[in-house]
């Protein structure tokens, strides 16, 4: 959860997990600045970024996503809010399912007073509707989970590990000095690069020799990732990321 403050209003960047937790990040807002909150918007589909979305329009701010997120939302909401509420219990507590109040296809302009955000979809990458938010003034962007650089990256069913490639040419090109991450400390450009993209062609590399080989996927499980070892849930994914990019890359 990011949130940006300008000299009319403030934009958060992911609506948060549940209700309690939108409610308690919207509290520190208010001991910042006395500005409202006018805009939130969702990275992507997933329960993280949208669940807490009835929170904030309770308290009259417009809620952004991109088409493609809301589809998700509404194909799958009631599944992701179940697991929620089942994770965290109590702390659910309020928390109901919602949809976006204005989607877009590739760039929303919005306007906090003193200060220009562009909302883009620059492509396809790790989710469905993935979102940046771009801060041209400052050449700073919330990359969402576009970027990572202290945990090894999730490949999901749905993502685009090839469109994921293609699409950081787009973010590239808009030239920002500061990237914050959809999990991490904010970094630079080189960083996310090495740790996002750099993985993902070291991966679909060595897959699509495997294939050129009529090898199978237990050759896949055995890809030696060590390099992407000291990231942060490495045991967790590794694995899995082999598995789902080899099966995606098979019908490519």
């Amino acid at each position: 959860m990011s949130f940006v403050i300008g000299s009319d209003a403030v934009l958060v960047v992911n609506a948060s997990d549940n209700f309690l937790l939108a409610k308690s990040l919207h509290d520190e807002i208010k001991r910042i600045t006395d500005l409202p909150v006018k805009y939130v918007v969702l990275e992507n589909g997933q329960g993280h970024a949208m669940l807490g979305m009835n929170y904030w329009q309770q308290q009259g701010v417009e809620v952004i996503a991109h088409t493609d997120t809301a589809a998700v939302i509404e194909a799958h909401g009631e599944q992701i809010l179940s697991r929620m509420q089942f994770r965290n219990r109590d702390k659910a507590m309020g928390t109901e399912l919602s949809t976006p109040d204005i989607t877009f296809d590739t760039t929303y302009p919005l306007d906090l007073g003193d200060m220009k955000v562009e909302v883009h979809y620059l492509g396809p990458s790790h989710s469905p509707g993935d979102t940046q938010v771009w801060l041209p003034e400052r050449k700073l962007i919330i990359a969402g989970d576009m970027a990572f650089h202290e945990r090894l990256l999730p490949v999901f069913d749905d993502s685009d590990t090839g469109g994921w490639i293609d699409t950081w040419q787009a973010l590239e090109a808009l030239a920002p000095e500061v990237v914050v991450p959809g999990h991490g400390h904010p970094t630079t450009m080189d960083v996310v690069k090495e740790w996002t993209i750099g993985y993902l062609e070291f991966m679909r590399g060595e897959i699509a020799q495997i294939l050129d080989d009529g090898g199978s996927l237990i050759d896949a499980y055995n890809i030696d990732q060590s390099a992407y070892s000291h990231l942060d849930t490495f045991d967790e994914l590794a694995g899995l990321n082999a598995d789902r990019i080899y099966r995606a890359m098979e019908f490519e």
